[in-house]
């Protein structure tokens, strides 16, 4: 008897659903069928990534590369830094592919690279950026880094957290710059939906990695930002420096949009962390590498 009397409050709970959804207003059984599909104004919400700029790729946002051509541009297997015994494993070069479209080597001239070699058995002192002084073009693209790019209808502004360095897209009177400088003169134009950067004018003292690879103040870079989709983009740099190499050669690698929650770029004023390498015999320091070089030597070449 109780579960016949389950049984039929079961059956009334279920009918008065049923007739509760037959009783619904046929406009709003119409609007529910109809729910799925939206118009093209609501499906562009306020805040949406648009997809262009003045008729122009969207490059807005923070980008990085994600690779070890900050360490060397050219293939490298793994490496320990003996010199820095006292970090263990986090003293350590990781391996890498090359980002050089062809055969992978850069085309040094015989002289050159010679000293590219003297660079390397000098690293880190010989390095700029262990002595806290912009990387230049187009090493501040690739640096371990995160950087920012904004874009509106005019120039271009691009923001690298090291050394808060940053550089301006010149889409309007392009030129030679008067002198040389860390970062040189950048003039912009869009070839199509691909913005193309030269950069000249940038003096001799910065170099292309931590492998001691570098350039003269002939250097030439002109750069193509390719955008992919919101969240990628396909970079690509050629340089041509008739006093250090043999011709013209490239680099190419993608470049990633972080798409964190309040993503912004964080600076790295690092010149505190500069002033042992700088200034160890003023200070009295013992050198922590085996042959370093005197640091009076790179404070007067970077001054």
């Amino acid at each position: 008897m109780r579960n016949r009397f389950i049984g039929a409050i079961g059956m009334a709970a279920l009918m008065s659903v049923a007739q509760a959804q037959q009783a619904q207003p046929a406009g709003q059984a119409k609007q529910a069928k109809q729910a799925p599909k939206q118009t093209k104004a609501q499906q562009t919400q306020p805040g949406q990534r648009p997809a262009t700029i003045g008729g122009h790729p969207n490059l807005n946002g923070v980008w990085q590369a994600l690779n070890t051509a900050n360490w060397n541009l050219e293939a490298h297997s793994a490496q320990a830094l003996d010199d820095f015994w006292g970090l263990g494993a986090i003293a350590a070069i990781p391996a890498g592919k090359s980002v050089i479209k062809g055969d992978g080597k850069i085309p040094y001239l015989p002289k050159a690279l010679e000293q590219r070699d003297k660079n390397r058995a000098a690293w880190p002192a010989s390095d700029p950026e262990a002595r806290c002084f912009m990387l230049g073009v187009p090493r501040v693209t690739y640096h371990t880094m995160p950087f920012q790019i904004s874009q509106g209808n005019g120039d271009l502004l691009m923001v690298y957290p090291f050394d808060a360095t940053n550089r301006i897209i010149h889409m309007t009177g392009h030129g030679e710059p008067p002198v040389d400088t860390w970062m040189g003169k950048s003039d912009g134009t869009w070839e199509g939906n691909v913005l193309v950067v030269v950069t000249t004018g940038q003096n001799e003292k910065s170099q292309l990695d931590r492998a001691g690879n570098f350039h003269s103040n002939q250097l030439k870079v002109t750069e193509r930002f390719t955008l992919l989709d919101s969240t990628h983009i396909r970079y690509e740099a050629t340089l041509e420096d008739p006093k250090t190499f043999s011709r013209p050669w490239t680099i190419e690698m993608p470049l990633y949009r972080l798409i964190d929650e309040n993503v912004q770029v964080l600076e790295h004023k690092c010149v505190p962390f500069a002033d042992k390498l700088l200034y160890s015999d003023l200070m009295h320091l013992e050198p922590q590498q085996k042959n370093a070089p005197d640091p009076k030597n790179f404070r007067e070449r970077t001054q």
